[in-house]
């Protein structure tokens, strides 16, 4: 599979001014075969550690913090010397060893010359919680589910992707490439972006793997709720894990605690849920009180819509059976849009970096997501299928005439500018970024 973090990590190696690498993602990403991929693709050898499988490895940071000392330890156990340049020194669950995440302030103090990289499944609990290590001694790069680009890809459809990213007019796509991709996006709702049930439809085309696929991780995910989170929070983590799909097949699908259980408060679950959150099984995406910038200092916190990392999780979380993906259009309308608000919601967060908000005015309108382009606010709009009648965008666009420039419509219609607004298909959302360029 080729991942776009592969360009990310050639970057980061090259850059004069690198740090130790931190690589964050949510469990079975994908996180560990990237950086071995890409060790053995442009480096002479990986040393590579995993502090869960060997505990042990502890204690070679915590009784010093000379990275001298540390590597050559280090090269002992890998049987061959780590050297700067050649060798890419990968930490794996590096979570369970706080001394190891403390250590790369000192790799980056007094070693700026060893290409250090680490993962964790739950890395970002880790450095929710204050001390794990010096910040600014670090880089970051943040592994999501793969992208429908990357799907294409792997699915060998390499000619539609490349197709994509060769679109330089907004003008209509022809049906014998428009319809094609229509086909793959309903597959993609199916797998979702995890790599191992995008693996098991691109080898086997069997969607019951998929299927076994994407339980066996909602599972590893619930065992991750009672061994890694506060005792006081497991049984609320269920809850509130288990309540996406009903939530998100609400019209309004603005967060209410009372659909977690009757009678609960906000204040009895918010640690629970910034743990799900931190875990990067969930995201959060704030109502926007005002289209400004910047839009985060418009955050109305206390009105907030929680959508899965993946789509193809969500999907199975919802016990919607992938036969429903050769009925039309039923796998993109199906509970109120959920999958493709989720699905359009990780294209954003994959290639623009930050969590949108979204618009509502009053029980009139309702902007499905805004988006921070640049010193530009973009409302955009996701329908669910070739009907796209709504009034939101256009209340919008009259209420903020004076800041907007161009409406994003996304949906199951062909590419094209009807006035000010963007009609972007479904299948194209990764090229979203390039196509509101080429509108002037």
């Amino acid at each position: 599979m080729e991942r776009d973090a592969l360009t990310d990590l050639v970057r980061w190696k090259d850059s004069r001014h690198r740090k130790p690498l931190v690589m964050k993602g949510l469990r079975q990403v994908g996180k560990t075969w990237i950086l071995k991929e890409f060790g053995a693709r442009h480096f002479d050898d990986v040393a590579y550690f995993n502090f869960d499988e060997r505990t042990e490895l502890a204690s070679l940071f915590e009784t010093t913090k000379d990275v001298e000392r540390i590597t050559a330890n280090l090269s002992m156990l890998h049987g061959r010397p780590i050297l700067p340049g050649k060798t890419l020194l990968v930490f794996d669950e590096i979570q369970e060893c706080n001394a190891a995440l403390n250590s790369l302030k000192y790799f980056q103090e007094n070693a700026p010359e060893q290409h250090v990289a680490c993962a964790g499944s739950l890395l970002g609990i880790a450095l929710s919680k204050p001390a794990s290590f010096p910040v600014g001694k670090v880089d970051f790069l943040t592994i999501r589910p793969m992208s429908f680009s990357e799907f294409l890809r792997a699915n060998g459809d390499v000619n539609f992707d490349d197709y994509l990213h060769a679109v330089d007019s907004i003008e209509p796509l022809p049906e014998a490439f428009f319809n094609p991709l229509a086909e793959r996006l309903k597959t993609y709702f199916v797998t979702g972006g995890m790599p191992e049930a995008v693996r098991s439809w691109t080898e086997e085309r069997d969607s019951g793997l998929v299927q076994d696929v994407l339980k066996s991780l909602l599972d590893a995910y619930s065992l991750d709720f009672s061994k890694h989170a506060p005792v006081k929070d497991i049984p609320k983590l269920g809850l509130l894990w288990n309540s996406i799909p009903s939530q998100l097949a609400r019209e309004n699908k603005k967060f209410l605690y009372g659909a977690v259980k009757t009678g609960a408060r906000a204040r009895e679950y918010e640690d629970a849920l910034s743990w799900l959150c931190d875990a990067g099984l969930a995201y959060k995406v704030f109502r926007c009180s005002k289209p400004g910038l910047p839009l985060a200092a418009y955050d109305d916190t206390s009105a907030f819509k929680l959508y899965a990392a993946d789509v193809g999780i969500l999907r199975r979380m919802a016990q919607l059976d992938p036969s429903a993906f050769g009925d039309g259009v039923r796998l993109f309308t199906e509970f109120k849009g959920a999958l493709t608000e989720n699905f359009v919601l990780q294209s954003l967060l994959g290639r623009f970096g930050e969590i949108p908000r979204y618009w509502s005015s009053g029980g009139q309108a309702e902007v499905d997501f805004l988006l921070q382009r640049k010193n530009e606010i973009l409302p955009l709009e996701v329908k669910s299928d070739r009907n796209v009648r709504s009034r939101s965008l256009a209340l919008y666009g009259q209420k903020f005439a004076a800041d907007t420039r161009i409406k994003v419509r996304i949906s199951l219609r062909n590419l094209r500018l009807d006035g000010d607004v963007l009609n972007v298909p479904l299948f194209m959302i990764d090229e979203l970024d390039r196509l509101i360029g080429l509108v002037s």
